[in-house]
């Protein structure tokens, strides 16, 4: 952990100032908040437009500035739910989509029905979505593959940024950012990490040095990383990742309630010393493969 350059006491933050605490996106020149809202949980949620657009307004009204989303949540649900605030709030927020078609053609096809649904004519990030095997790699960086297509898109400023996201296996995600000059990563980042296929040892640091942009997920793992006998608590969680070099982190959400909770938690952040990251890391070692469940079975 220490190689990794946690981040210092000062680094980046200003608990005192008790506003959303904001790092760099890499290079892009955004400065994003340290929590950011991933919609899934209630936004992707059929028959929930109503809690779920007054989610994502709260959640703008309370400093986040960074939402992703993709097309398969809830198969279109929740990039619909975004669009009817997006309608009105565009301006107001860094937005990231995806692409799980491997293709050139089916990219495209793709982001059009995005963007309908977002109602948005552009998007901030766009990212190829849940890159597992050798495969995934070979097909979308084929010559009629999805990486190409997200090129065509950039020089049409239809996209903004190009990303990588995945959260099996750290290996391939590190082959993909050494194949091709992405501007930001999405990777699986929480306190079980270190236990099986270490996404914090195997990309987080080769990620950091080549300037992306450093986006972290499953941070409570679907709230399976929230134990008495583990961590016990979501600032916990949080804090954990939060002191590695990441960005910012992106949580589903399911209750105004937790999005509240998580805000409040960003807004007091401090970093955890080496020996508290260790020890935090140490409480999951007895339950690290369903906390790490996404690298076995998804």
């Amino acid at each position: 952990m220490a190689g990794l350059g946690l981040m210092g006491t000062r680094a980046w933050t200003d608990s005192s100032a008790r506003e959303m605490p904001k790092r760099p996106l890499g290079r892009t020149g955004f400065e994003v908040s340290l929590f950011s809202l991933g919609a899934q949980g209630v936004i992707e949620q059929a028959g929930s437009e109503e809690e779920s657009q007054a989610i994502i307004h709260r959640a703008l009204d309370l400093g986040v500035n960074y939402i992703d989303t993709a097309p398969s949540y809830g198969n279109g649900v929740s990039e619909r739910n975004l669009g009817e605030v997006m309608k009105h709030r565009r301006d107001e927020v860094f937005l990231a989509s995806k692409t799980h078609d491997r293709s050139y053609d089916g990219t495209l096809r793709l982001i059009e029905s995005s963007l309908e649904r977002l109602q948005t004519d552009h998007l901030d990030l766009y990212q190829l979505h849940n890159i597992r095997t050798q495969s995934d790699l070979d097909r979308a960086f084929a010559r009629n593959g999805a990486v190409r297509a997200m090129e065509r898109l950039r020089d049409d400023k239809v996209i903004r940024f190009l990303g990588i996201t995945g959260h099996r296996d750290p290996a391939i995600l590190r082959k993909g950012i050494e194949r091709y000059d992405f501007d930001c990563i999405l990777l699986a980042l929480n306190a079980a990490d270190k236990h099986h296929l270490p996404f914090q040892d195997d990309v987080l640091p080769q990620a950091v040095e080549r300037g992306l942009g450093v986006i972290a997920m499953k941070v409570p793992a679907h709230g399976r990383i929230l134990r008495p006998d583990g961590v016990p608590t979501m600032e916990k969680a949080l804090r954990y990742v939060w002191t590695f070099p990441v960005s910012t982190a992106i949580v589903g959400i399911s209750r105004m309630a937790q999005l509240e909770e998580n805000i409040s938690i960003a807004r007091a952040f401090e970093p955890y010393s080496v020996p508290m990251m260790e020890q935090v890391a140490s409480r999951t070692a007895h339950y690290h493969e369903e906390a790490s469940w996404f690298k076995y079975y998804w």
